[in-house]
């Protein structure tokens, strides 16, 4: 507790997740969205920084690369909500280099930890390294795409600021939540409180995906102009009996 940077690595992280909720319950685009998530991006930037510097010092290879892939998604979502739509950057070629490194060496952990006789490499499991090295990878291909295209547009540019905000909010919440249930009153683990908090986050980014899409198919498929000829219709039916 005496070290600078755990302290960081605690206010961060509470800040976080704080901040986090705030702003995934907040109407997207508006000032108070946009207030919560600057102060979500620099906590959970001081987080993950901090928290993969210590685990390098203490040779906690699974909690580097915890760190490192947070510290991705947050600024790659960042970058995402303030560049308008279209548009390509030196971030974006750093943000792919650094997704496809991560991961193809997670994965290549998680496949070391499935062949050896223990199951586990540097004292987690393959699973773990499996999962969030495909994640990275997932990542780095969403990366490919929008530099091929020259950028997102749309409902594509809010999908990535919200699938990428939200998973990094779930690896802080689950850290606290799941892999720390001793910091709270029993009472929140027999009720089931703190699984629900720590996977609140994929919930919600569930919802928001789902919202965004649909929303944006309705106005797809109804235009203006159709939006102003249904009246007329309507009226014309009636006159007519």
């Amino acid at each position: 507790m005496r070290s600078p940077l755990l302290l960081l690595h605690i206010i961060g992280g509470t800040l976080g997740i704080l901040s986090g909720f705030v702003a995934v319950s907040l109407r997207k685009g508006s000032r108070w969205h946009g207030m919560a998530g600057n102060v979500f991006f620099i906590s959970m930037l001081t987080m993950s920084g901090c928290g993969a510097y210590m685990a390098l010092m203490k040779s906690q290879v699974s909690n580097v690369f915890g760190g490192l892939l947070t510290f991705y998604l947050v600024a790659t979502a960042w970058v995402t909500a303030r560049r308008r739509d279209g548009g390509t950057g030196i971030y974006g070629w750093v943000g792919l280099l650094a997704a496809l490194g991560l991961g193809a060496v997670m994965v290549s952990f998680g496949v070391a930890a499935a062949i050896s006789q223990t199951g586990t490499k540097a004292d987690a499991p393959a699973g773990m390294y499996l999962v969030f090295g495909s994640l990275a990878l997932l990542a780095a291909a969403g990366d490919i795409r929008m530099l091929l295209r020259g950028g997102v547009f749309g409902v594509q540019r809010v999908a990535r600021h919200l699938w990428r905000m939200c998973f990094a909010l779930f690896v802080a919440s689950g850290s606290l939540f799941l892999a720390r249930p001793h910091l709270f009153p029993a009472v929140l683990s027999k009720t089931h409180v703190l699984l629900v908090l720590g996977f609140l986050p994929l919930i919600l980014m569930i919802f928001w995906l789902v919202r965004v899409r649909f929303k944006n198919a309705f106005k797809t498929n109804v235009s203006p102009c159709t939006a102003r000829a249904q009246p007329v219709e309507l009226r014309r039916q009636a006159l007519t009996g």
